[in-house]
């Protein structure tokens, strides 16, 4: 059977709404991806056979295959293709799944898998919005309203509920929300990240241009977060659990993998990261939304073999705290292999890169405890979640 191996992973600093990175094209930033992995690998630019990009909010500067243009963008050659994809907060890590399987199928060799999304510059619901302002309607058919009569697809209310089903109260959330900031500034002030990190020029939007000092840290991490400083974040709903504290951050960011094949590997005297183990996908309720990982997390580890005892690292997207809090109740999972070096809730949620992102901070952590597998999944929009699991190679 073919092999599909991360032989490079890399991602920006996160930066916060109109922070850091605000000033950046969300194609230049994914550009900058894209040129680190060629940088880091010595691959020759004209070998990679396609480049697959996720990102949510396909509109303005993200608009017309953001991914071909992130390739424009870079040191690529025209000849390399490009195609965007969305399978919401999972679209990069969609565009690992595709990767790989375009590896292991025999038809590519070598495949970058990455994500970008400048949520300061096209904010997140302008895909929608921006359409039913224009008078062209909604992604809401007449038989999807048959279906699900009078109800409203809301991440937020399905964190709510998520949260209300699993029995957790505001001060379980805020207590999880703090100690992601708590391992993000640890991981931080312990370099763990500065190998997945390419520090970029710091931009604010509005400024002339770069500035000389690179944006090297997560901007969202609070170094001084207190329990008392996230309790007093006012609720989004009255008598809700759910606050802008105890959920992921907006942020701006890109992220990237590139994957090889055997022959790739040999041909190009690559060093692989990890092995692909395991790819699936798997839908759920798209009302409560953020329940998907679940279900799919127990699908993986039977189709795979595995007994979540087996896994020594899990990143499970902190888009809101119920969905790794209801994970570990679900799977039985140890806490302390969760979300190592902190989540979404302190690096931040630039959407489409999110995947990739998640991937590159799972790597460094089964290469900083010496860990064989590793498990990365999230929930996305439409309430579906993907699973990869990963052997990593020391």
């Amino acid at each position: 059977m073919s092999t599909a191996y991360i032989v490079s992973a890399v991602r920006t600093a996160a930066g916060r709404r109109n922070g850091r990175l605000s000033g950046w094209h969300p194609a230049d930033l994914g550009a900058e991806v894209l040129d680190a992995l060629l940088d880091r690998t010595g691959v020759d630019p004209a070998a990679i056979d396609d480049v697959l990009m996720g990102c949510v909010s396909q509109v303005g500067e993200q608009s017309t295959n953001v991914a071909r243009n992130a390739v424009l963008a870079s040191r690529l050659p025209e000849s390399v293709p490009a195609t965007s994809i969305d399978r919401q907060c999972g679209s990069s890590q969609q565009a690992l799944h595709f990767a790989a399987q375009a590896v292991l199928s025999g038809t590519q060799d070598l495949v970058i898998a990455a994500g970008v999304e400048s949520m300061s510059r096209v904010p997140m619901f302008t895909s929608s919005e921006l359409p039913r302002k224009a008078g062209l309607g909604t992604s809401m058919s007449p038989r999807m309203q048959q279906r699900y009569p009078g109800i409203e697809f809301s991440q937020f209310m399905g964190a709510e509920m998520l949260a209300r089903k699993h029995g957790f109260d505001r001060a379980q959330l805020d207590a999880y929300a703090l100690d992601s900031h708590r391992r993000a500034k640890a991981a931080t002030e312990a370099g763990a990240f500065a190998a997945e990190i390419l520090p970029v020029a710091a931009w604010k939007a509005g400024e002339q241009g770069p500035g000389a000092e690179p944006h090297r840290v997560d901007e969202g991490i609070r170094f001084d977060a207190t329990a008392e400083g996230i309790g007093g974040v006012k609720l989004l709903q009255e008598g809700g659990v759910i606050s802008a504290a105890n959920a992921s951050q907006i942020a701006d960011g890109a992220a990237g993998v590139l994957v090889a094949s055997e022959a790739a590997v040999r041909v190009h005297g690559l060093k692989p990261l990890a092995r692909i183990h395991h790819l699936s996908v798997l839908g759920g309720d798209p009302v409560v939304m953020l329940e998907a990982p679940l279900a799919a997390t127990a699908a993986a580890l039977r189709k795979a073999g595995l007994r979540i005892g087996d896994i020594d690292a899990y990143e499970v997207n902190e888009a809101f705290a119920p969905v790794p809090l209801a994970w570990l109740k679900a799977t039985g999972a140890d806490p302390a292999r969760l979300n190592v070096h902190g989540g979404a809730i302190a690096l931040g949620h630039p959407l489409g890169a999110s995947g990739a992102r998640l991937m590159c901070t799972l790597l460094g952590v089964l290469r900083a405890r010496r860990g064989r597998y590793g498990l990365q999944t999230m929930c996305e929009g439409g309430g579906m979640a993907n699973v990869t699991i990963v052997e990593a190679l020391h």
